[in-house]
């Protein structure tokens, strides 16, 4: 059976009052969850018609293309949306490092009962 690949609609997704959606962006290669962040309307407009992943800074009230200033780059290589249409799964391929600081993932601190540990130090 063949599934035949409908035009995708911003419009279709469920943002929140801010007109933003949560986005994370995961490894395709290896399926290390690397980061997550907002993306409105046209930044998921963007991310698809240019590949390079575009998210919407919230402290700056712009966007943001990932590895714009820092050279860390995220290529886009499929985006999913869950089944409530109100999260975004970014598949990339990551270019550097996806965390500001200096790691690979931004998810490097373990939590437990017994209190938090640093899983991976900054390379």
């Amino acid at each position: 059976m063949t599934q035949e690949l409908a035009a995708f609609d911003p419009d279709t997704l469920t943002y929140n009052d801010a007109g933003l959606i949560p986005a994370i962006a995961q490894d395709a290669v290896n399926g290390d969850v690397l980061m997550m962040a907002w993306m409105n309307r046209a930044a998921v407009a963007r991310t698809l018609e240019s590949g390079r992943v575009t998210y919407w800074s919230r402290s700056r009230q712009a966007f943001w293309i990932k590895g714009e200033t820092s050279g860390h780059h995220q290529k886009l290589i499929e985006m999913r949306v869950d089944c409530d249409r109100d999260c975004l799964l970014l598949q990339v391929e990551q270019i550097g490092l996806a965390c500001h600081t200096g790691r690979r993932s931004c998810f490097y601190t373990g939590v437990s009962d017994a209190g938090e540990v640093e899983l991976m130090q900054p390379e």
